[in-house]
């Protein structure tokens, strides 16, 4: 009996080869099954069923048409598929979507990923007509479009650092490690993460407040005569104002790192709800969410340029496109559709 206990050795993706074609034709030709030659060469007896129907021709002997399997049409077959396989080129086809993408990348400074998610999540373009986004990187490393490696912000600077927690250096309030876990899995609104942006290194010079929840990625940008407690406090006294009785609510806790400008926020735990939490030292992924929104205020103001010479609606047009860029974490949401979404559950359900 042909069958047996064992079961070859699995060799997925591997092609049948000239050799193993010859070893089929001599097998056949001893009237062995499919099963059986897979098992002594090893293959599933599928890859030989498939091998002998691409490979098998009808002769003519005498007044009698036989079905001969030859290995040079296998491999024929087998050849003129090969080139039918694989995604088609579609660059022509998308030229629409291409225009698209380069002029939101250069006009409003979108990623590719945030610029494609969005027209898909919107259905801006047919999907025949688009390319998804490992494509439009494919594109962009072998010069199909107007936009080169060296204009992609993250590309040509990103480099891999080592997390280092140090123990702490100053006790400004509660630790991190006492955050709670709802808190550090996002899975609940209402969770900032502070920290100030400078530009030039002079005391004279504003800086920036920034503040980003951890859940929508919402960023609010406050410009600060200076990097001191008492700019830091006025800003939040101001926030806390603006908002009201709904302050608590919205603003659940905060985490800072231990620069000497937040030496003062855990005030607010005592005149609010709100928690306050400090980052260990040398440890700004602790924040992360907050480091990566600088990352990006840093396209609009490098490093270096006085931040007291922008004005108030320039900083507030930075703040407004960090919040209406798609994100692929939030499904091509913006920050503020997010925001939005639970401020209704908060006030309205």
């Amino acid at each position: 009996m042909e069958y047996l206990n064992d079961t070859p050795l699995s060799r997925k993706n591997k092609h049948l080869d000239a050799y193993e074609r010859g070893q089929i034709q001599v097998l056949r030709a001893q009237s062995l099954s499919a099963y059986a030659i897979g098992q002594q060469l090893g293959r599933a007896s599928n890859t030989i069923r498939n091998e002998l129907k691409r490979g098998t021709v009808t002769q003519r002997k005498g007044h009698k048409a036989v079905q001969v399997y030859y290995p040079d049409s296998g491999q024929l077959v087998y050849e003129a598929n090969r080139k039918k396989c694989g995604s088609k080129f579609k660059f022509l086809q998308c030229e629409a979507f291409i225009k698209h993408v380069t002029e939101l990348f250069f006009d409003k400074k979108q990623s590719l990923d945030a610029i494609c998610g969005a027209a898909r999540k919107h259905k801006s373009f047919p999907q025949s007509q688009m390319v998804c986004t490992k494509t439009l990187y494919n594109y962009v490393d072998v010069g199909l479009l107007k936009i080169a490696n060296i204009d992609l912000p993250l590309k040509v600077k990103r480099t891999t650092k080592t997390a280092r927690i140090r123990h702490h250096k100053k006790h400004l309030g509660t630790s991190i490690d006492e955050r709670p876990v709802h808190i550090n899995d996002r899975s609940e609104f209402g969770h900032w993460e502070i920290d100030t942006v400078i530009g030039k290194k002079d005391k004279s010079d504003a800086v920036l407040l920034t503040m980003t929840e951890r859940m929508t990625r919402k960023e609010i940008i406050r410009k600060i005569p200076s990097k001191t407690t008492q700019a830091v406090q006025a800003a939040l006294l101001n926030l806390a104002n603006e908002a009201g009785e709904c302050f608590s609510k919205v603003f659940k806790s905060i985490t800072a790192d231990n620069g000497s400008e937040f030496a003062d926020i855990s005030s607010l735990e005592r005149e609010t709800t709100t928690k306050v939490y400090f980052a260990h030292p040398y440890a700004s992924s602790e924040r992360g969410t907050n480091e990566r929104h600088n990352g990006l205020i840093r396209r609009f103001i490098p490093k270096g340029t006085c931040i007291g010479q922008y004005s108030i609606e320039a900083i507030s047009s930075v703040q407004n496109w960090c919040n209406t860029l798609p994100r692929k974490i939030l499904k091509y949401l913006t920050p503020d559709e997010a925001f939005e979404d639970q401020l209704r559950d908060i006030f309205y359900n």
